[in-house]
């Protein structure tokens, strides 16, 4: 008898382990299937706001792109001539302060140059004109980040000097693209709710939770340009006495946001 009650005993422990086992697998299945309580299920009457912020800030760096164009009858000679004022170029920036990881060559191209000549007309008649072999032009372009925008305007200046035949390009920005834009997004967001819930209030309802969020937007740099003509003209020819004023300004980030709310 003894022996007959054991072994009843052990089977039913048995049996209930195994029981627990799997309910306690269902239970895992059944909770790997559901990201979050209410997952899945459909909000019956919902209202969607849009919402918009927007913040300012000042540009913490420049960037502006020079060229050093040089011709001549022969090609090597060009190379020659481009490099030898590239390099005074880059000598200058180094001692003005600005970083070697900040200064990139963006293009380098060596292309013939020709000159259309028209032929002489004989008796009325005029035979096409051809064109001629003049020389060799060597273009070098670097593109320049400026981290001290308060020397923004000498520095433009000071490129020109000593050998850069272009300067363009300037635009005034922030080292983290995304400065901003969380300010933007959260005053966007605040502006949203508070919209949802005077609607509410009006309506008479109650707002449950957030059902969908979408954000859209970004930052309007303010363009600026330092082309051809006026000081980079002079440059050409003479050094310049004046250097730029530069005014950094501030620079606008918006953002829009659309949110989904459940009403009750």
């Amino acid at each position: 008898m003894w022996y007959e009650d054991t072994q009843v005993r052990n089977a039913t422990r048995v049996a209930l382990w195994l029981l627990v086992a799997l309910l306690a697998a269902s239970l895992v299945y059944v909770l790997s299937s559901v990201r979050f309580i209410g997952a899945g299920l459909q909000p019956g009457n919902t209202i969607t706001i849009s919402g918009y912020g927007e913040s300012f800030s000042t540009p913490d760096i420049a960037t502006f792109t020079y060229s050093v164009v040089s011709e001549k009858k022969v090609a090597a000679d060009a190379q020659t001539d481009a490099t030898t004022k590239t390099n005074a170029v880059l000598s200058y920036l180094k001692s003005a302060g600005v970083d070697e990881k900040d200064i990139q060559t963006s293009g380098y191209s060596t292309n013939p140059v020709y000159d259309y000549v028209q032929a002489s007309c004989i008796n009325g008649s005029c035979p096409s004109g051809r064109q001629v072999l003049r020389g060799y032009e060597v273009r070098q372009t670097t593109t320049v980040k400026v981290r001290d925008t308060g020397k923004a305007g000498e520095i433009l200046a000071g490129v020109s000097d000593k050998g850069a035949t272009e300067v363009s390009g300037l635009q005034l920005t922030f080292d983290n693209p995304l400065q901003g834009q969380n300010e933007a997004r959260n005053k966007a967001i605040a502006d949203a709710k508070q919209k949802a819930e005077d609607l509410a209030d009006e309506l008479g309802v109650s707002i449950v939770r957030v059902v969908s969020f979408n954000e859209s937007g970004g930052g309007y740099p303010t363009p600026y340009a330092y082309g051809r003509g006026g000081v980079t003209n002079m440059a050409m020819d003479s050094k310049v006495e004046i250097a730029p004023q530069i005014s950094v300004g501030q620079n606008q980030v918006s953002s829009s946001v659309s949110v989904t709310y459940e009403i009750r």
